[in-house]
This record gives C-alpha cells, sequence and structure tokens, in this order.
C-alpha cells in the first residue's frame, strides 16, 4: 500500500479555497482509494510521498530528510504575486516572505498547480521543477442543488422573499476579491439582494483591513455578510442565489466556482484570462462594473438567458467531478511512488 503524508495546516482558518481543496482532497481519497492509499496527516515519520499543502517552516525543514520523508509534492495556491492585495506586512518581511516561498517550493521534487496559466510565473521564478496540472474539484455530496422546497424553506429562514433576486459572492475579504466592486453594484441596483460570505482570514494584516471594516459594519440596505460560514451553510447559499458573482481581479481555481457550478447556479465572472483555460463555456464573462450590472440585469429579465446559463453551470460541475479527478490523482501518486 502507497503510503503518503500530507503536511497541512490549510483547514485551521475557515473561509480560505486552499482549506476547501485540501479537504475535498482527502475526502476523495478516503472514498475512492482507501484500499491503495494510506494517508497520514502531519506526522513525522517515514513515509513514500511527502504532499506540502502549506508553506509552514517545520514542515519546510522535513524537506532536507528526502530519505524519511520520500517524494517532495508541493501544491501551489499561490505565489507572491497572488498575495498582494491579500496581506499587508512591512517591506523588509514581505520581501523574506517572498523569498521563503519561493525557496520551499525549490525544495519539491514535483510540483502541481490547479491552474495551468501559473506554470510559466513558475519557471519565470527559476523553479525548474517537474510542473503537473491538476484541476481542483467538489464533492456532489458536499454541494448539490437542492429540491425547490428546501430552497424555499432557507431563504424563510434567512428572510428572503421568494421572488427576491440575489446575487451571491464568496470568499476571503481583500482587495483583489474586488468586494469594492460588488458594493458598487449593489448600490446601482438596490432592488436585487447582494450576500458575500465571508471574513477575515488573515484578521488584521488583511490588506485594506480598516476600509473593509467600515464597509461591514455599516453596508448598504440590500447588502448582507453573514461572515465566515460552514460549507454546509454557505451551500444552502448557492442554491437560493439567482447569480454567483465572483469580481476578483486575480485568482487561481477558486473553489466557489466548483461549488456554484455543483449547485446549478449560473456563474458571472470577471473577464480573465487565467479563467479561459480551465472553465471557458462554462460562466458568462463580465470586463468590469459597467458590464456586470448589464449581465446581471439581463439575467433577471430574460429567462432564456438565464436557464441557458444555468445548464452552461451543470456542465461545469459535471466536467470537473470527483470521479475524473479521483484516477487523475491515482496516476498521479502511483507515478510519483515510482520515481523516489
Amino acid at each position: 500500500m502507497l503510503e503518503i503524508t500530507m503536511f497541512s495546516s490549510a483547514d485551521k482558518v475557515k473561509g480560505q479555497g486552499v482549506g476547501s481543496a485540501y479537504l475535498e482532497l482527502l475526502s476523495l481519497l478516503d472514498k475512492y482509494h482507501a484500499d491503495k492509499i494510506k494517508v497520514n496527516i502531519n506526522r513525522y515519520s517515514k513515509t513514500d510521498i511527502s504532499h506540502y499543502h502549506t508553506i509552514n517552516f517545520p514542515f519546510y525543514l522535513t524537506t532536507f530528510f528526502k530519505k524519511r520523508y520520500g517524494r517532495r509534492i508541493g501544491y501551489v495556491h499561490f505565489l507572491p504575486e497572488t498575495l498582494e492585495g491579500s496581506i499587508k506586512l512591512p517591506k523588509p518581511i514581505q520581501w523574506i516572505f517572498n523569498k521563503y516561498v519561493v525557496s520551499f517550493y525549490k525544495r519539491m521534487d514535483q510540483i502541481v498547480v490547479v491552474n495551468p496559466s501559473f506554470i510559466p510565473k513558475l519557471e519565470a521564478l527559476g523553479l525548474k521543477n517537474n510542473i503537473a496540472y491538476i484541476p481542483n474539484f467538489v464533492s456532489k455530496a458536499q454541494f448539490h442543488e437542492l429540491s425547490a422546497s428546501e430552497k424555499s424553506a432557507f431563504r424563510a429562514e434567512k428572510e428572503i422573499p421568494a421572488d427576491q433576486f440575489v446575487v451571491f459572492g464568496a470568499g476571503q475579504i481583500q482587495e483583489r476579491k474586488g468586494i469594492f466592486d460588488f458594493i458598487q453594484l449593489a448600490e446601482e441596483l438596490p432592488d436585487i439582494q447582494f450576500i458575500w460570505a465571508g471574513g477575515f482570514s488573515f484578521g488584521k494584516i488583511t490588506d485594506g483591513y480598516e476600509r473593509y471594516k467600515k464597509i461591514l459594519d455599516n453596508p448598504p440596505a440590500n447588502v448582507y455578510f453573514p461572515g465566515i460560514i460552514d460549507r454546509d451553510e454557505i451551500m444552502k447559499y448557492y442554491n437560493i442565489a439567482n447569480i454567483f458573482l465572483l469580481p476578483s481581479y486575480n485568482e487561481l481555481f477558486p473553489m466557489c466556482i466548483l461549488e456554484a457550478f455543483n449547485c446549478r447556479t449560473p456563474i458571472l465572472l470577471r473577464d480573465l484570462p487565467l479563467y479561459e483555460s480551465i472553465i471557458t463555456g462554462y460562466y458568462e464573462a463580465a470586463s468590469d462594473v459597467t458590464e456586470m450590472k448589464q449581465k446581471i440585469i439581463e439575467l433577471k429579465e430574460n429567462p432564456a438567458f438565464y436557464e441557458a446559463l444555468k445548464e452552461k453551470s451543470a456542465a461545469g460541475g459535471a466536467y470537473y467531478s470527483e470521479e475524473r479527478l479521483a484516477k487523475i490523482w491515482l496516476d498521479f501518486y502511483t507515478e510519483q511512488s515510482e520515481k523516489r
């Protein structure tokens, strides 16, 4: 039996996509490959493969003991540039941290990215390791479309009228997520309910913390921030939403998009090149706030357009199914074990 040690602190803080991706992978391996793969978590003992999901310093130290920790696999969920707009550190500390991130990745025998657009950026940083692309995925058991009665019950629980049009967004409260655009859209469309699930996972070092705190403390009348919520509840929000909107300026492969796919929620995203290679055909794109507003109004008033986008979302969920990714991960780990 192949033995893999997962090194991760991704699930320590709620509301992070890295944590969701990590938990989904653990669940997938247990569901489909428990008879072939033994998974250990943060165990400092001999193993065939070490899979690093986060870059904690104690994990970094294990990379210097290859005979003990086996084939080193690094899961790349971010680069220094993608942290801009997420956390704010003094420049000297930020410089040191950026160097550390790259150094950690260079310690790996194999890099895994969730978006192929990251490959040239890693190569530009001098990473000569093997780089593999394996997309994120979401379990249908965790995220799925609810029945009409279940949707109605949750709307009633949250005091949202049955005929109220709802635009839902999710993610950490950060500048790169486009929160100010989300708020502007709400102000320009006062007859629509806007909801954003997420909070300050990085606390007060979140870039722009004070500005966002003011918004959260005094939002427009049609904007609701439920905060960081568990996965069962966020699944219900996807289901009562008429549109899932992610106005981010910088992303990789957000888990929230896959979660919305599984719930057959129509998806509107900022028109970013990085989405083109992974989810083209499954969402509607808008270049700026003006176009986002136009798309929201069109989706609200044009049933045919709305239903077509809903079916595209369902097709996206089918393509990124856990069944398909279960085979990809088994083949990947098997190949890596043969290289150790």
